[in-house]
C-alpha cells in the first residue's frame, strides 16, 4: 500500500472542544477512505491551543520555539491537511490565523487541504467560503471542493449520523482521492549541497 502523511490542525480553545471532535471525525473518515484506495495515512494532530505561547513568541521574535518549529515542519512535510477552526466574530479564530501567519509562505503550495469550521449556529457557515477558502487560495493550496461546517445542533445523534456524517464522508473521500493520485511530498533541505565539493572547487 502507498504511505502518506496527513496533518490535522485543530484550533479549538477548550478541552474537550467541538472543533477537536470534528477534526477527529474528519481524520478517521479520511483514513478509512484512503484505505479503500490502497493508501495508508499516518495521522498527526496539531493542537494550536498547546502552541499559543510559542506562536506569540515567534511573532514577536521571529524565531520559533522547538515545539512550534516541529509543528511547522510537520505541516510543510504533510501530503495533505485538514484544518478546523472555531468561528469568532464571523471569521476564523485569531489563534488559527496566527499559526497560518508563521508558516513558510510556500509550505502549502499545491497541498490538498480540507477546510472545516465549528460554531454555535449555522448562520456562520459561510465563513468557509468567505474567509477560509480565500485565505488558503492566497497561500496557493489545493483546496478541496467540499468544506465541512458543524453547528452545535449538528452534534445531536440524528445529525451526526445524517447530514453532518454525509458531509464528512464526502469531504474525506475527496481528500483521499487527491492524496492517492499525488506523489509524496519531498522536503528539500535549504542547506543541503546540490553538488559535490570537488565540483564546487572547480567553479572557484
Amino acid at each position: 500500500m502507498k504511505q502518506r502523511n496527513l496533518v490535522v490542525v485543530s484550533a479549538g480553545l477548550s478541552q474537550p472542544s467541538s472543533t477537536r471532535l470534528l477534526a477527529d471525525q474528519l481524520s478517521a473518515a479520511a483514513v478509512a477512505a484512503a484505505a479503500r484506495l490502497g493508501v495508508t495515512l499516518d495521522v498527526r494532530t496539531v493542537e494550536l491551543r498547546d502552541l499559543a505561547h510559542e506562536i506569540t513568541d515567534h511573532m514577536l521574535t521571529g524565531f520559533p520555539p522547538a515545539a512550534l518549529k516541529d509543528a511547522q515542519d510537520a505541516v510543510t512535510a504533510a501530503d495533505a491537511l485538514i484544518v478546523v477552526t472555531p468561528v469568532f466574530s464571523a471569521s476564523y479564530s485569531g489563534l488559527f490565523k496566527s499559526f497560518v501567519d508563521v508558516l513558510d509562505k510556500d509550505s502549502l503550495v499545491d497541498k490538498p487541504v480540507l477546510l472545516a469550521a465549528t460554531a454555535g449556529t449555522a448562520r456562520h457557515s459561510l465563513v468557509l467560503e468567505h474567509a477560509l477558502r480565500p485565505l488558503f487560495a492566497y497561500l496557493r493550496a489545493s483546496v478541496l471542493p467540499t468544506a465541512v461546517f458543524a453547528a452545535s445542533d449538528d452534534w445531536g445523534s440524528d445529525s451526526v449520523e445524517g447530514p453532518l456524517r454525509a458531509r464528512i464522508d464526502r469531504a474525506a473521500t475527496e481528500l483521499a482521492r487527491e492524496t492517492e493520485r499525488r506523489e509524496p511530498v519531498t522536503v528539500v533541505d535549504p542547506f543541503a549541497l546540490t553538488t559535490d565539493f570537488e565540483n564546487l572547487l572547480k567553479n572557484l
